[in-house]
């Protein structure tokens, strides 16, 4: 493929990308109090994690006003912390919503605003007291010290039982990401060692989807993985790939069942290609390499030419076209494959 023709996937990934956070911004369901809006684990999320490696690929000179929309409902959230109610609540959802949710907005409070700072010296105000909340919310102590209460709606890959694991992944990369000065504060350190602990002590009893993030986060934050189990799941990963050279979602994820008793789908998906590829290149596997090229040869051949994304699909229940949720795992698979083909270039 050449230059043209991957510029052409990248402009109509971004376009997609933009139009999907617009709905999101404007979709009643993600509206909160105080005039802000949930930010999910699906949409945008991972918008913003690739946004910017877009923007360095066509050559955006400034961020897009859908990423300013959201940085600003992001820094509103934090610095307004304990003003505002939680995305979901005991009161309204059930049982230990409002802990969960607090938990993993702070975590992904923190890990959005960091990204958009990695060249920075110090965190700005609005990232610090995120970072601050995502603290004072740490597990202290029992068997889950150091992690995060994280949303359980019973739903893969991101709100499930297993789901706190990945919770903590990102808080490890969220840290990783901040500006260095405060990634080696002293005073955050007790943190980071009941972090690592909690990650290391989890490693072997989570999912290959779970433990793609953490090989991304390995690369990032020292001490999760020793070299040896980067290598092992390296080659755990690279021997699931298809003979098509992309992933299943389907094969990472255990003994899951969709709640309506429909199979998983288990053909190359472009959420388990992307995020594979992704943090294949992140573990240093040089783009030479025949499986990992392979790899990115689906990506670039898979995309929807018609609406931008790259197709991806529900591990919950089979989904209506028509529904809202329909295109959400498509948000996510559309975002890690912007980042696995932007990646080097």
């Amino acid at each position: 493929m050449n230059l043209r023709q991957l510029l052409g996937i990248k402009q109509a990934a971004a376009s997609y990308l933009d139009a999907r956070q617009t709905w999101w911004m404007h979709w009643p369901k993600a509206a909160r109090d105080h005039e802000t809006f949930c930010v999910s684990c699906h949409t945008v999320v991972p918008y913003l994690l690739a946004r910017s490696a877009l923007r360095s690929a066509l050559a955006q000179p400034a961020i897009s006003p859908d990423e300013r929309q959201i940085l600003d409902n992001v820094q509103k959230r934090a610095l307004l912390w304990d003003a505002l109610e939680p995305f979901y609540s005991d009161e309204k959802v059930g049982p230990m919503k409002t802990p969960q949710s607090r938990g993993t907005e702070s975590v992904l409070n923190a890990l959005i605003l960091a990204s958009y700072e990695t060249q920075d010296s110090t965190l700005h105000f609005a990232s610090a007291k995120a970072f601050a909340n995502m603290w004072a919310l740490q597990i202290k102590t029992g068997d889950k010290r150091g992690a995060w209460p994280w949303l359980n709606f019973q739903l893969q890959p991101w709100e499930a039982e297993d789901s706190q694991f990945y919770g903590g992944t990102l808080a490890a990369i969220a840290v990783a990401t901040a500006p260095s000065g405060y990634r080696s504060s002293p005073q955050i350190q007790p943190n980071l060692q009941s972090l690592r602990e909690y990650l290391q002590r989890g490693y072997e009893a989570q999912s290959l989807n779970n433990r793609v993030i953490l090989l991304w986060a390995s690369t990032k934050l020292p001490g999760i993985l020793t070299p040896e189990q980067q290598q092992s799941l390296t080659s755990r990963l690279l021997s699931l790939q298809q003979p098509d050279g992309g992933w299943s979602l389907s094969s990472l994820v255990g003994s899951w069942k969709r709640g309506d008793g429909t199979p998983l789908e288990t053909k190359s998906d472009g959420y388990a290609t992307g995020t594979v590829a992704f943090a294949l290149e992140q573990i240093g596997l040089s783009r030479g390499n025949p499986q990992l090229r392979k790899a990115l040869v689906w990506l670039a051949s898979n995309q929807d030419k018609t609406q931008g994304l790259w197709p991806a699909y529900s591990l919950n229940k089979q989904r209506d076209p028509s529904a809202d949720g329909w295109l959400f795992m498509s948000d996510a698979a559309t975002a890690y494959a912007v980042l696995a083909l932007t990646q080097g270039n």
